[in-house]
């Protein structure tokens, strides 16, 4: 049975006890020994082949290349024996901390891996990395690495069902420092005084503002998770060598709920699993079909269902309206009253964040493509600029109560159309979940996972390294610790070689 604990802000002479901070229960948790269900551990290998496929796409663009380059001019650290590094040969290793750096980067590049959307927002699939590059390093087997991703997982999905930073404009990988750090407790077998001291540590230095995903929208974008990742290692290195986190974190007087979330009289409720209740977590994230926002993916399913029974040329369409939730309008709609929405010369990152850009692409074309609908000269185009620049968002209290609704049969992420065309017809539609979402018209399952790693991976890896993979992969709990090291994607001879391999400080 889940346990609610109930987190407020203490007053310093409240001397509140560790055993009763949110810090503390989360330790409890990563450290409790639960075994993981079959179906929890058969959507574990769906996200490993998930991540690795947005991975595989991303090898070459160039802020994946400068954290692969950052990582690969660090050695492994003297204390084990390194971590794969997504792209390079196998043996070449470098630290920990550096391939959860790297490999967290090229995962999260695209936008295009896991979602969990409630309170907050989140891409739990960001604990992988740093969680797979410490088994790597210390030489778990699957069945640890396995029990660790369950924890990241649960622990992320947790803090994203009750405490909402967005509100206050935290970035959301506020939750993940946390989760990732206690996930590695968990593959490490770690008492709970040190994983508590390490969760306290990586929520205190993965607190930062949300300008990452505004406005001119850049590089950062995906380096922030994986800097969250890092911090996560290095906080549990600290924990392991004895060293203290300021506490309480979360609850005291100058802490993250008192200075940076809702304020002194706050209070949330965290939904965390009961001892001995298995963490199952993941079975309520979704992944993405289409490498764009998570709240875009109903739409482009919308968009490409409308282009297959209408024409829908500049010309003769007065105005397109989205009625949708009121995240979709302020963070990737018009209510963002954000011109670079609307800016052909915009960067791929702020195009992601773009709902009207999205529409009248996915519109014109039927489909998304993860490079080619974010090409300067697709953006450019004059027809798409035209339709575009007629579409913008509202808020719709309907599809805004069904975002944040606790029940999964109508929680939703779309929301309805109106098209006005110039002769005064009007065309409407509506969506509540995208067509890959699990109550959706397709929902993903493991051959759907298998086939979006071949289409991205092909271009760019041997078919035998693409079968080894996915030999690995699906056999994750039963990995030996030589073949968890080599649960990594090997890019063919030249690959990276025409990447960019800028020099920097190191």
């Amino acid at each position: 049975m889940t346990v609610i604990h109930h987190l407020r802000v203490h007053r310093s002479d409240e001397n509140l006890a560790r055993e009763g901070q949110l810090a503390w229960h989360i330790a409890e948790v990563a450290a409790d020994p639960v075994e993981v269900e079959p179906e929890v551990v058969d959507m574990i290998i769906n996200r490993v082949i998930d991540n690795a496929s947005v991975a595989a796409a991303s090898l070459t663009r160039a802020p994946v290349s400068a954290a692969r380059q950052q990582a690969l001019d660090h050695a492994v650290s003297i204390g084990g024996d390194g971590a794969t590094v997504f792209g390079c040969a196998l043996e070449r290793r470098t630290s920990p901390e550096w391939a959860a750096w790297a490999n967290g980067v090229a995962v999260r590049e695209l936008d295009y891996h896991d979602t969990f959307l409630a309170a907050d927002y989140s891409h739990p699939g960001d604990n992988i990395p740093p969680i797979l590059a410490v088994a790597q390093h210390v030489g778990a087997d699957g069945a640890a690495l396995v029990r660790g991703l369950a924890t990241g997982y649960e622990i992320q999905i947790d803090l994203v069902r009750a405490i909402c930073l967005h509100k206050h404009k935290i970035d959301h990988v506020a939750h993940l420092g946390p989760s990732a750090a206690a996930g590695i407790g968990t593959l490490l077998g770690l008492p709970v005084e040190t994983i508590y001291q390490a969760v306290g540590q990586a929520l205190h230095t993965t607190t930062a503002t949300r300008q990452s995903r505004k406005g001119e929208i850049s590089t950062w974008k995906a380096h922030a998770p994986a800097f969250a990742g890092k911090m996560a290692v290095e906080a549990v290195d600290r924990a392991m060598r004895g060293e203290t986190s300021p506490s309480p974190i979360y609850e005291g007087e100058d802490g993250v709920v008192a200075w940076m979330l809702d304020g002194p009289g706050a209070s949330y409720d965290v939904p965390l699993p009961a001892p001995g209740e298995a963490k199952r977590g993941i079975l309520d994230s979704y992944t993405k079909e289409h490498s764009a926002e998570y709240q875009a993916q109903a739409w482009i399913d919308l968009a490409r269902k409308l282009h297959n029974e209408a024409s829908f040329d500049p010309a003769d369409v007065e105005s397109i309206v989205l009625h949708t939730s009121h995240h979709t309008h302020y963070v990737i709609g018009s209510g963002a009253n954000d011109p670079q929405k609307y800016d052909p010369t915009a960067s791929r990152e702020t195009l992601d964040h773009s709902i009207p850009y999205i529409f009248a692409v996915a519109l014109q074309d039927g489909g998304w493509h993860h490079v080619d609908s974010y090409a300067p000269a697709r953006a450019a185009r004059e027809d798409t600029v035209e339709l575009w620049h007629k579409i913008t968002t509202a808020e719709d209290a309907e599809w805004t109560r069904r975002y944040h609704s606790d029940d999964p049969n109508e929680k939703a992420f779309g929301g309805r159309v109106v098209v006005t065309l110039t002769d005064g017809s009007v065309i409407e539609d509506e969506i509540a979940v995208a067509d890959a979402h699990p109550l959706g018209a397709r929902p993903f399952a493991r051959e759907d996972y298998i086939r979006k790693f071949r289409l991205l991976a092909e271009p760019v890896l041997a078919q035998e390294e693409i079968e080894r993979f996915l030999d690995l992969a699906q056999r994750l709990p039963e990995l030996t610790p030589a073949e968890v090291q080599q649960l990594s994607i090997v890019a063919q001879l030249g690959v990276l070689a025409g990447a960019p391999a800028p020099k920097g400080l190191f």
